[in-house]
């Protein structure tokens, strides 16, 4: 059984404790936060024993294996260094910092320590999104020659909220462009090339930003994020010899093929929950063989990924 704390008590740290009730050998067994009252009214909500009232408290937890850290994220780098510093093993929630920078930082730290370190990019455990990457690899749909993905959302949001706060590492891009980036990334690799857009807000954060990813063997990712218009948060992998469809791909459970001459064909994969269990038991098949990094969400990509957003707002010209 690997005994799980949960760092943090909003509504991602929420949606991860549900589900990681779909998770077998996960047991939640602590929760900490800054506020004494969060943490018990938590525990209360989730049936959790303990309830710490400090990070500190969570991390030197004895009868915790292993912590999930799920505080917006421009706090992840302050509470993730916490819980390495005291020899937990980390599930970071995505993004995994602010920056390529501070991502480095922990990544070091975690390897100094000999700590297992995951970025919770739950979409990279999919396994709906890892079957369509084996069909990928199989030549299912030829050579990849396009990706096309968006993750836009409606507000509108006060300016007070995190989405749209600086100094929480606001905008579109970091909480919901990392999806479509990913999706990319997946699939194509780190582009050769990248061109970005975006309108800026009033608070200085981007509302709507479209990226370019440009490949020197010839491929293109287009992709979208927003907090102005719900988008069909829909990706298209088109090859020379067909294309895959994933809707809802971020959290994906079906797909549809579609191959020239023949009927498209659907595959669904139902599951219970959000699907945040998935990472969740990559994190506890990890710590079962000893390894300190995942083989889906290695710290390399994670590093990569970050690097792009770091590219992209630098052209659109955001900074926290």
């Amino acid at each position: 059984m690997t005994r799980w704390g949960i760092l943090a008590t909003g509504g991602i740290a929420a949606k991860f404790a549900a589900d990681l009730r779909h998770a077998p050998g996960a047991e939640l067994v602590a929760v900490g936060s800054r506020s004494v009252e969060a943490a018990k009214a938590f525990a209360e909500r989730f049936d959790v024993p303990r309830a710490h009232g400090s990070w500190e408290a969570l991390a030197a937890d004895p009868e915790v294996d292993v912590i999930y850290v799920a505080t917006p994220h421009s706090a992840h780098a302050a509470a993730a260094l916490t819980c390495i510093r005291a020899g937990k093993p980390v599930l970071c929630e995505k993004p995994v910092t602010l920056d390529r920078a501070s991502a480095a930082e922990l990544v070091d730290a975690a390897r100094a320590a000999g700590v297992f370190f995951m970025e919770a990019m739950w979409t990279r455990a999919n396994p709906t999104v890892r079957a369509v990457l084996d069909l990928i690899a199989d030549g299912a749909i030829g050579t990849v020659t396009t990706v096309a993905a968006d993750f836009g959302i409606y507000g509108p949001f006060p300016s007070s909220h995190r989405l749209r706060a600086r100094e929480l590492g606001g905008g579109a891009l970091l909480d919901l462009g990392v999806y479509p980036v990913t999706m990319a990334h997946l699939v194509l690799g780190a582009p050769d090339h990248v061109r970005s857009w975006a309108k800026i807000g009033p608070e200085g954060t981007d509302e709507n930003t479209g990226i370019v990813f440009g490949y020197d063997s010839g491929a293109v990712a287009t992709l979208t994020c927003g907090l102005i218009g719900t988008t069909p948060t829909r990706a298209t992998i088109t090859g020379t010899a067909g294309r895959i469809e994933l809707p809802t791909f971020f959290m994906a459970d079906r797909y549809v093929l579609h191959r020239p001459g023949t009927d498209p064909v659907e595959v669904a994969d139902p599951h219970p929950g959000a699907g945040y269990q998935f990472e969740a038991l990559e994190v506890q098949r990890c710590l079962a063989a000893g390894l300190l990094e995942s083989p889906l969400v290695p710290h390399a990509t994670t590093l990569e990924v970050m690097g792009l957003l770091d590219e992209v707002r630098a052209q659109i010209g955001v900074t926290y």
